[in-house]
């Protein structure tokens, strides 16, 4: 028996053919997986159309198909049979993002305008940045991306994060090696920025470093005060030495260079405030920059970490004017505290920058505060930034053994809608645990995908990362496989919807005894997928509580749309972000942090 194909060639039957897309569409899209109904359609297309005295078309088959799928009940499949054969068709296509673009520029294409809310959509240059990411979305669907993950991204199987930069040989986020960049010198825009020689050109040429990473990277980036401790130290006695050699008066001399030294402190601070929240980089937007204000007990600089901290908490309570002269707190940079047993208000010595950091969270909502004990339990003994927002390193040590966290970064991230598994599975715990085993093997397909995409990447494409110390010094034309493998740096799955997947299963909160049970059983089996898939490939897979801003409510959309209005799953519009309780339910702040704070360890 003959088929036609979409070109009118004319080649023989291959019922394996219509078994492996249905397959894919249970396995990839929001099926259920059935190998025997698969199988069974395949044949009964094959005999139906053997009778048949016409040669049957790739159309009228993929029609019998879908019809054969609803007769035997399985209309969930149907439906992603369906939207497999839309996303080939997509693929097939070469000029798809016409649409996509003229709704940019008139301002309908609501989806990607409220994506990011740090991108400011009627700007040009932000426009420009948006028109070249639907490029990449087009591309990347249609020529980089398998179908059966475009598919299971389109039905909110999972989710591919920053599709509209994965065209682009570039990674999400990262901890900036601001040490060795700035005692090593380091070139911007092939211009040679040696070592500075004051605390307030340092702030500068940070400044300078932040705004070219952002530019050559999509997600976050972090620095730590330590590393700008030192020039502080570097003005007091460069200014010292100078007022010694005009006055010839040591105590004089002091004095002056304390004023100098505090003098460049408020204004390098209020540089690197101003810059990261006025600068606007090549992707449409200030820098989405962190900084870690750490005091460090016993280091050579202790004092000026501790007068950095201040300042920058002191400067950040007195806020910013907007253009209407109205007081308010800039978005970047975020700070995040380190809390450590010398200013966790038990009696320490630094307890009073801890007081003011309280007094300007609740009024300006940082800093974001992070446990030292909690860091050194659960990192080997080790304190470190988030890159950005949450996401966090694994330990990883160089040949001398001694650890690494700056001047690594994370690959990319696919994240798992939970609460979708849970709708279909509907209390079936076998269908349940056999269905997450699946789209868990589907993620890491996704992030293996992430993975070769960066593969043979050269330095040159970014010589700020790769050539001049942001993450590495390599040298020209040097690829960058090496700082993709070994673990040194990460491939994340994220995920969404806890308290809606157990909702689902149990029609209980994730904060009842049997509820908790669950969640913590699914979190363990991701971890535990996770470290599987790093033994196996020798890449530093992690798990990642997804900042789900905008897809938690994609992934609602879909689901409803497709499976209606559940109570306490779909009813909200929104999927609760990664473990977190629910916004709706009765609990008290410290209650809520003490249920959360035992997922921090998985």
């Amino acid at each position: 028996m003959k088929v036609i194909k979409r070109d009118g060639s004319i080649v023989d039957f291959d019922k394996n053919k219509i078994r492996a897309a249905i397959s894919k569409a249970m396995k990839n899209g929001s099926g259920i997986y059935l190998a025997d109904i698969a199988k069974l359609i395949a044949s009964d297309a094959e005999k139906y159309f053997s009778k048949q005295g016409d040669t049957p078309t790739i159309h009228k088959i993929e029609s019998y198909v879908y019809d054969r799928l609803v007769h035997y009940g399985q209309i969930v499949t149907a439906k992603s049979y369906e939207g497999y054969r839309a996303v080939q068709e997509f693929k097939r296509n070469t000029n798809t993002t016409d649409e996509s673009i003229l709704s940019l520029l008139n301002k309908t294409n609501e989806d990607v305008i409220k994506e990011n809310s740090n991108k400011n959509s009627v700007i040009a240059a932000t426009q420009r940045d948006l028109i070249a990411g639907e490029v990449s979305k087009d591309i990347s669907r249609r020529r980089l991306i398998p179908t059966y993950i475009v598919q299971a991204h389109d039905e909110g199987v999972i989710h591919w994060h920053d599709m509209d930069y994965t065209l682009s040989n570039i990674f999400n986020c990262c901890l900036i090696n601001l040490e060795d960049m700035l005692n090593n010198g380091t070139v911007i825009n092939d211009k040679l920025v040696e070592t500075p020689k004051s605390f307030s050109t340092a702030c500068t040429v940070t400044t300078q470093i932040m705004a070219q990473v952002a530019s050559n990277q999509y997600g976050g980036q972090s620095i730590t005060i330590k590393h700008l401790a030192k020039f502080l130290r570097v003005t007091e006695e460069k200014t010292y030495k100078m007022y010694l050699e005009k006055y010839n008066n040591e105590e004089l001399a002091r004095e002056l260079a304390k004023d100098m030294k505090f003098k460049e402190l408020r204004d390098g601070v209020q540089t690197i405030r101003y810059q990261l929240s006025t600068l606007q980089t090549t992707n449409g937007q200030a820098p989405f920059s962190t900084i870690y204000l750490e005091i460090e007990e016993g280091n050579e600089y202790e004092e000026e970490m501790a007068l950095i901290c201040e300042e920058m908490i002191k400067q950040r309570l007195e806020g910013m004017k907007n253009y209407k002269g109205q007081e308010i707190g800039e978005a970047f940079p975020k700070l995040v505290y380190l809390l450590d047993e010398h200013n966790c208000l038990e009696g320490g010595k630094y307890d009073y920058i801890t007081k003011l950091a309280a007094k300007c969270t609740a009024r300006r909502l940082v800093p974001d505060y992070q446990s030292a004990k909690m860091m050194r339990m659960n990192y080997e003994g080790n304190t470190f930034p988030p890159m950005g927002c949450r996401s966090h390193l694994a330990p990883w040590k160089d040949q001398e053994g001694n650890y690494k966290w700056y001047g690594r970064f994370n690959q990319g991230v696919i994240s798992l809608n939970l609460p979708q598994i849970g709708i279909i599975a509907d209390g079936d715990m076998e269908l349940f645990w056999d269905m997450l085993n699946q789209r868990l093997e589907l993620c890491k397909e996704a992030l293996l995908t992430r993975h070769n995409m960066l593969l043979g990447t050269l330095s040159d494409v970014s010589p700020i990362h790769w050539q001049h110390g942001a993450i590495a010094r390599l040298e020209k034309e040097e690829k960058i496989d090496k700082l993709l493998k070994d673990g040194y740096s990460t491939l994340s799955l994220g995920y969404v919807g806890i308290y809606e997947m157990v909702q689902s299963m149990l029609g209980i909160s994730h904060t009842s005894e049997e509820g908790e049970k669950f969640a913590l059983a699914v979190m363990n089996h991701m971890n535990e997928a996770c470290q599987k898939w790093k033994e196996e490939t020798g890449l530093g897979f992690s798990l990642y509580g997804t900042p789900a801003e905008n897809l938690i409510y994609r992934f609602c959309k879909l689901d409803r749309n497709r499976f209606g209005v559940i109570p306490n799953v779909t009813d909200k519009l929104y999927y609760t972000n990664s473990y977190h309780v629910h916004v709706c339910e009765e609990i008290d702040a410290f209650s809520k942090l003490k249920f959360e704070s035992q997922f921090h360890n998985i």
